[in-house]
C-alpha cells in the first residue's frame, strides 16, 4: 500500500521450476522481483495481500499460515539468500554461531558438532574465509556479509533456493565462484530461482530466463536462445540485453511506469518502437512471450 492506495507489485507471474533447474528472474529495479521472492516465503509487510497459488512439494505457500512457513518452509523447503544480507544477519552473534544455529535447527546437527567442521564447510562453499567465522556482522565488508548470507542459505540443503542478488558487492572472480557453487548446489534434486541484475551471472548458471517488467513476467525463454540466437523476442527483453556495455550499447528510451499507475494495456508500450493501437489491450503470453508485436524468431529478421 502506498499513500492509502494499493500497488499491485506482482501480477501475471506464472512459471514452473523443476529439480536440477535454475530460472533466472531479471528486470529493472522496482519491477517486482524481490516482492515475488518475499511473497513465496510469507515475508511481505502485514498490510500486503496475496492472491493466486504457489505450490512447493504440494504445499500452497500463499495459503499457508505463519506457523507452517516458519516451521516447515523457511530454511527447510526453501533457502533464501537475501538482497540486503547485513539486515538479515543477527548483529550480536558471530557468523559461526549463526551457521551453527541453522545447522542445529534445519539439518539436525548436534550443538557441539555444528560449531566445528560443518560450519567451516558451509563457509567454504560460499567462499567465506574460515578465519572470519568468529567475526560479527558489523566487522564484515559488504562482500563478506553477502557470502555469509549465502553460506547460511546453503547450509540447510533446501530443495528450493531463492537467491536475491547473491553476487552484490563481489568482484568478478567471486561472482563466478559464487554462481559456480550455486550450480553445484543444484545437482539433480534441487532448484534455484536466481533474482539478479547481473546478466553475465545469469548467462553462466541459468537454464531458463524470465524477464519481469512493471510487475509482469513478459518473457520466459531457454537461456541458450535468450543469450544466443535468436535472442529475446519481447522488445523490452531485447532492449535489456542490448543495453549491456559489451554489446552495441543501445539504451531503452524513457522510464518504467510507477507500479501504482500502470496503464490499462501493455506497460512497455510508451517506450516501445513497435507499439501500435493493439497495445492498448494487455497482451496474453504466446509461446512464452507476452507481446502483440514480438521480435521475429528468425535470426536475420531479429537483427534488423
Amino acid at each position: 500500500m502506498r499513500d492509502g492506495a494499493y500497488v499491485r507489485a506482482v501480477s501475471d507471474a506464472t512459471f514452473a521450476l523443476h529439480a536440477g533447474e535454475c530460472l533466472a528472474l531479471v528486470g529493472e529495479s522496482g519491477c517486482g522481483k524481490s516482492v515475488l521472492a518475499s511473497a513465496l516465503l510469507g515475508l511481505l509487510p502485514e498490510n500486503a495481500e496475496t492472491a493466486g497459488h504457489a505450490h512447493v512439494d504440494g504445499l500452497d505457500l500463499l495459503a499457508a499460515d505463519e506457523r507452517t512457513l516458519a516451521r516447515t518452509v523457511r530454511g527447510r523447503r526453501i533457502g533464501l539468500v537475501p538482497q540486503s544480507p547485513a539486515a538479515h544477519l543477527t548483529p550480536v552473534r558471530t557468523v559461526r554461531s549463526q551457521l551453527a544455529e541453522t545447522l542445529r535447527e534445519v539439518a539436525g546437527v548436534r550443538r557441539a558438532e555444528a560449531r566445528l567442521r560443518p560450519a567451516v564447510a558451509a563457509a567454504e562453499r560460499a567462499a567465506f574465509p574460515p578465519d572470519r567465522l568468529d567475526h560479527h556482522p558489523h566487522e564484515l565488508s559488504g562482500g563478506l556479509a553477502q557470502r555469509a548470507a549465502t553460506a547460511l542459505a546453503l547450509v540447510g540443503d533446501a530443495p528450493l533456493l531463492l537467491a536475491d542478488e547473491p553476487t552484490t558487492g563481489l568482484d568478478r572472480d567471486l561472482v563466478e565462484r559464487t554462481v559456480d557453487e550455486l550450480r553445484r548446489h543444484l545437482g539433480d534434486t534441487r532448484a534455484l530461482l536466481l533474482i539478479t541484475h547481473d546478466l553475465a551471472a545469469a548467462a553462466r548458471i541459468a537454464d531458463r530466463v524470465a524477464v519481469m517488467y512493471a510487475s509482469r513476467i513478459v518473457e520466459i525463454a531457454p537461456a541458450d536462445t535468450f543469450f544466443g540466437a535468436p535472442g529475446p523476442r519481447h522488445p523490452y527483453a531485447r532492449g535489456l540485453l542490448n543495453a549491456l556495455p559489451e554489446r552495441e550499447f543501445t539504451p531503452i528510451p524513457g522510464m518504467p511506469p510507477e507500479l501504482g499507475a500502470l496503464p490499462d494495456g501493455c506497460a512497455f508500450a510508451a517506450r516501445c518502437a513497435r507499439a501500435d493501437a493493439r497495445c492498448a489491450v494487455p497482451p496474453a503470453p504466446v509461446d512464452g512471450v507476452a507481446c502483440h508485436h514480438p521480435v521475429p524468431a528468425d535470426t536475420e529478421a531479429a537483427r534488423a
